[in-house]
């Protein structure tokens, strides 16, 4: 019987030959490049929340789903007003990723 979770080459390359790689099935993480002007804005956003407070700080505040979750309103809300944040003067929409993040972050912590 073959196990249905097991690690194959997509090419069919047995495991021990050279070129083998076992990905098939995998999550491609380098689907993320195609989001590189976004992801690198949401990074200016957590180095500024690091500077303004202390890096990975954000994984201790209590009730912190509830909390991102007012923060990506506020941003959300913010938005239609003016789109750049007058605190960090980076978008609000960076801002609402981060918070988006971090909620998801979060919640997936939850789960296990």
């Amino acid at each position: 019987m073959i196990n249905p979770k097991a690690e194959i080459d997509p090419n069919g390359i047995d495991q021990h030959a050279a070129g083998s790689k076992l990905d098939a099935g995998k999550i491609q993480a380098a689907v993320l490049a195609d989001f590189s002007r976004a992801l690198t804005a949401v990074a200016e956003v957590g180095t500024f929340g690091a500077n303004k407070y202390t890096r990975g700080g954000w994984q201790s505040v209590p009730n912190g789903l509830e909390r991102y979750t007012d923060a990506l309103w506020r941003h959300l809300l913010k938005e239609q007003i003016d789109t750049i944040d007058p605190d960090s003067e980076l978008t609000h929409a960076a801002h609402m990723a981060w918070n988006a993040l971090a909620r998801l972050e979060l919640i997936l912590r939850e789960e296990q």
